[in-house]
């Protein structure tokens, strides 16, 4: 009987916990389970760059092309060039004479064909000059302007003193077209340089 009680005194009992702290630990456990198996959010990248940054080759290239003042842009690209006789605007007031007499001409009828003929020239020659002055310096491209007027003129001339025949017509068109697009390729070319110079100068 000893025995027994000494045994029995000698068990210690564990302590049961509260039912609230234990509700509180599930309820703890099971919130950090869904925070963990929910998807995180990506991080966009930010488009803007940092202040100290500097843009990109790509970036440069694109705001060029967006605001058309890069090395192949068809905007004006810093001052307009003087010409030689400057400031006494000859190609301008060349234009205005050629653009009235040609109108005069039109209104005289067959008497006025010298005159049509007259300020026709006088406005091919101020606008060429124009043209040629801004896009040889890199102010502002007329590639196609300068490529089509000389194969326009020829073609023009040739068909109306020669009168040719069909076959011919189309030899010259042909031929017309062939010395424009050599002629684009080369003033393009001339005018990539040209403004390529003027950028890195500072003009």
């Amino acid at each position: 009987m000893a025995n027994t009680n000494r045994g029995r005194r000698g068990r210690t009992r564990k302590r049961r916990p509260a039912p609230s702290s234990a509700a509180q630990k599930t309820q703890a456990s099971q919130a950090s389970e869904s925070s963990e198996q929910a998807p995180k959010p990506k991080l966009r990248r930010s488009a803007s760059r940092a202040p100290g940054e500097k843009p990109g080759r790509s970036q440069r290239r694109a705001a060029g092309k967006r605001s058309g003042r890069g090395l192949t842009g068809t905007l004006a690209l810093g001052e307009r060039p003087e010409a030689p006789w400057h400031p006494l605007p000859l190609s301008e007031l060349l234009i205005l004479i050629g653009a009235i007499g040609t109108v005069v001409g039109f209104t005289r009828g067959e008497s006025g064909t010298v005159l049509i003929f007259a300020g026709l020239a006088a406005v091919l020659i101020g606008t060429v000059e124009v043209t040629l002055r801004e896009h040889l310096s890199g102010y502002r491209s007329h590639t196609l302007i300068l490529s089509l007027l000389p194969a326009i003129v020829l073609y023009t001339g040739l068909v109306l003193l020669t009168r040719p025949p069909l076959v011919l017509n189309l030899a010259l068109l042909a031929f017309a077209v062939l010395l424009a697009t050599l002629l684009f390729r080369v003033l393009r070319a001339r005018f990539l340089d040209a403004r390529r110079e003027r950028a890195f100068s500072g003009r």
